[in-house]
């Protein structure tokens, strides 16, 4: 038996029956286990959603007429047909003193909101945004930290049926009116500036650039945070607090709106163009979320749920929604590292149940020498989610050995497009070294080779062959669907082709190997870059690294780039143990041609790694939307290291 066979973790009898899941199981399909549930959930769509409706009790005005219509039409299919529902009655069902939000930041700020303090700031809001004109279909911006207000914002915009789109204030003027100049927003929410990495940050000069390019904002409303205040706007500009206490008193109201009604417009990560706007609908956002928190993370009304995320991240749309469920969402606006263990430390004065964060920041956190097991005191935490990018499997060793060794490590995988997962957390399973537990319910997922065939135990294309709730209602001005067609169902025409690279194995548990189309396919020979990374960054001397393909006539040569840890140097004995720990454990096809030190790698501002941006840079190609990245300074480094590419040879 091999060590990928053996379990790291399994969850106690007691967990597994006091687990949402097993409840859900007991009354749906009795006896099943999750391999049986989730070929139900694909082979009976419209039981298996009506059936997460009723469990997780979602509020609506009229009931659906029919839970799904047109079930092979992919896009096309019609969810939840004639219901009316509103996405903020669903999030405010609670109005107790319960805390809803406790907000930390890395100046040691500390505030807390309860359901019923919660409500009553958004009734205020809502009256407030009425007052402005908003109406349903209108569009609502923010360009806020991951603080109270930005919930409060957006969840006034959903009570009226307005779209909310928002944006942190570490993207540049340029990069937020990429997004926002798209959609036209009547109202924006600003702040003036925030903290990060120990300094304050001014962000007046970017908000007048911004409100300068929005000529459709009718009203801009200043949120107090941060040093700075912004005093001056081109159009009525109102004090945050000022239309509280105008407003006080007014009870939420909730405008009962179809299932599809649009909710949020997310964006692509706009790396090598303008950033598509990806706009998702209120009942499916709702039910997918839902899924997702209640039985795949096992969320309960007891629990403090903690993710790292910015309000650019569609994981800050995510984590709203677990209001839902009527628990603690832990709020923190900050440089993960501005302390070596900063969330570390708010986890455990916190009381955090559930930890989110980021496969990148557990990889630092290991680097940095932070052992929680050792100086934390993390015994309410049963749970710990990681997506953003794989997570290597000594992140689980890592996990396990240095965070807790009796928690669930779900590692989960889904995207901006789908507003949540293809591949979650079940918390009535094992846990193996380096894989993904299981493919999400309600969530018809494949593994294709380049033909169309399907695959089990060989790395392929992430696929779903059958509708899902959360499917986006569309693109921003794409009125005949054409790019979002050719977004996802290009390749395989009726099947969603989500640009991942993975494998699926015997028991339903799946590794990602990165993006499909940063795959290094040298001579032919497909390898996911996920693999080329850690084996690299097992090396001490290397922090972070990141390989392309260049192009070279038919064929393209693998380059790898690394960031080397301080007083380290490239020298050939390093680049030595490099290629022979790639040849000997990955591939010794995909030995890189090249190793260069670079003293930064781009990454967009949720934190993944550009490859595309890099990709393009080094054959002299512009990278097109440096806005989009959190350190667009680093191109620079890559900027045409190799001639652009030879035109191919047609035979």
């Amino acid at each position: 038996m091999t060590d990928t066979d053996m379990p790291l973790w399994q969850p106690s009898a007691q967990r597994m029956a006091d687990a949402n899941l097993s409840a859900f199981i007991a009354r749906y399909r009795p006896g099943a286990d999750y391999a049986q549930l989730y070929d139900w959930s694909v082979a009976e769509p419209a039981a298996f959603w009506q059936a997460v409706w009723k469990f997780c009790g979602i509020v609506h005005h009229t009931p659906p007429r029919a839970v799904l219509e047109d079930a092979r039409r992919m896009p096309g299919a019609r969810w939840f047909v004639d219901a009316t529902l509103n996405f903020a009655e669903n999030l405010l069902r609670h109005r107790d003193d319960h805390p809803a939000l406790v907000f930390r930041d890395e100046t040691g700020t500390r505030r807390e909101l309860s359901y019923a303090e919660l409500a009553a700031q958004v009734g205020a809001m809502t009256a407030a945004l009425r007052a402005f004109g908003v109406q349903p279909g209108d569009r609502v911006a923010g360009y806020l930290p991951n603080i109270p207000e930005a919930m409060v914002a957006m969840l006034a915009a959903a009570s009226l049926g307005a779209v909310w789109s928002s944006c942190s204030p570490d993207f540049g003027a340029r990069a937020v009116l990429d997004r926002f100049g798209q959609i036209a927003p009547k109202v924006v929410f600003v702040c003036g500036g925030y903290h990060y990495n120990g300094k304050a940050q001014d962000r007046r000069a970017a908000v007048a650039e911004i409100l300068a390019g929005l000529p459709t904002a009718e009203h801009v409303v200043a949120v107090p945070y941060g040093a700075w205040r912004v005093e001056a706007a081109p159009v009525p500009l109102h004090d945050w607090d000022a239309l509280l206490a105008r407003h006080a008193g007014t009870a939420p109201a909730f405008t009962p709106l179809p299932f599809d009604h649009p909710l949020y417009v997310l964006y692509s990560s706009g790396t090598t163009g303008v950033p598509k706007g990806i706009v998702h609908g209120a009942g499916g956002t709702l039910l997918q979320h839902q899924k997702e928190h209640v039985l795949h993370t096992d969320l309960k009304r007891s629990d403090r749920l903690i993710y790292f995320t910015t309000t650019g991240w569609m994981m800050w749309n995510w984590l709203a929604s677990a209001l839902a469920v009527g628990c603690t969402l832990v709020l923190y606006d900050g440089a993960p590292f501005v302390r070596p263990a900063e969330l570390f430390d708010i986890a455990a004065q916190e009381r955090v149940t559930v930890f989110g964060t980021s496969a990148k920041y557990l990889a630092a956190a290991e680097k940095a020498g932070v052992r929680p097991v050792r100086s934390h005191d993390l015994s309410a935490v049963r749970t710990l989610l990681s997506t953003g990018s794989p997570l290597a499997p000594e992140g689980f060793d890592y996990v396990y050995r240095d965070i807790k060794a009796d928690l669930l490590l779900a590692s989960v995988s889904g995207g901006t497009d789908i507003c949540g997962c293809f591949i979650a957390g079940n918390p009535i399973g094992a846990v193996y070294r380096g894989e993904l537990q299981a493919r999400a319910l309600g969530m018809a997922v494949r593994v294709y080779d380049e033909a169309g065939r399907e695959l089990v135990g060989e790395k392929g294309e992430l696929v779903c062959v059958q509708p899902f709730p959360s499917m986006p209602v569309g693109f921003w001005n794409d009125p005949d669907g054409a790019r979002y067609r050719a977004a996802y169902f290009e390749k395989f025409p009726g099947v969603w082709c989500h640009g991942d690279y993975v494998a699926l194995n015997a028991r339903g548990g799946m590794v990602v190997y990165g993006r499909s189309d940063a795959v290094l396919n040298p001579g032919g020979v497909r390898i996911g870059t996920a693999e080329l990374y850690r084996e690299v960054e097992r090396h001490p001397e290397v922090l972070e690294a990141v390989a392309v393909g260049h192009d070279i006539g038919d064929d393209v040569e693998v380059v790898l780039f690394v960031r080397l840890a301080a007083g380290v140097a490239l020298d050939a004995a390093l680049q030595k143990r490099l290629r022979d720990a790639i040849r000997a454990n990955v591939s010794p096809r995909h030995v890189p041609a090249h190793i260069l030190a670079v003293p930064d790698i781009p990454r967009t501002i949720s934190g993944k790694i550009a490859e595309l941006a890099v990709r393009e840079a080094i054959h002299g190609r512009p990278v097109k939307n440096l806005d989009a990245l959190a350190n667009p300074d680093a191109v620079g480094h890559f900027a045409g290291l190799f001639p652009p590419a030879r035109e191919r040879r047609r035979g």
